[in-house]
């Protein structure tokens, strides 16, 4: 725990906020004691839901260490990561995440996520979004194709 990263992930949140980027939200990736990601959330700024500062962090450690494996890594959020960045988390196996505020202070300011872990807490007939099943046969072909090829490097 490194309180020197944990103000620079603040510092990405406010450079988000006084730039209109997107949310109070920021974040950094670090490996052996050096950052090797940083984030902003740019949700607004680049119209892409996804942007997320804890999402933008990994995308720019992965750009710069050439792997999509961040084994080896923690990640220091101004904010507790949601259900989608948490499963990007996972993704892309960072070891440790230190966050500063909690879900409740982002639901304080507007940003509620609670509804997200609800509905992912439902069985899939009874959610909002509806997953439906459509068989197609050239799908499993392509999975197939995927799983025969020995040179394939699994994630």
């Amino acid at each position: 725990m490194n309180d020197d990263f944990m103000r620079e992930a603040v510092a990405c949140a406010k450079e988000s906020v006084e730039s209109g980027a997107g949310g109070p939200f920021g974040a950094v990736v670090v490996k052996d004691g050096e950052i090797v990601g940083r984030g902003g959330n740019m949700v607004v700024g680049t119209n892409d839901p996804t942007a997320h500062a804890e999402v933008v962090a990994l995308r720019d450690a992965c750009k710069r260490l050439g792997d999509f494996s961040l084994e080896g890594c923690e990640l220091y959020a101004s904010c507790e990561p949601c259900p989608m960045c948490l499963a990007s988390i996972f993704w892309a196996r960072i070891d440790k995440v230190y966050y500063a505020c909690d879900r409740h202070d982002a639901a304080r300011v507007g940003f509620d996520d609670a509804v997200f872990y609800e509905e992912l807490a439902k069985p899939f007939e009874e959610r909002r979004v509806r997953l439906l099943k459509m068989e197609d046969s050239e799908a499993r072909v392509v999975m197939d194709l995927w799983h025969q090829d020995e040179g394939r490097r699994e994630y």
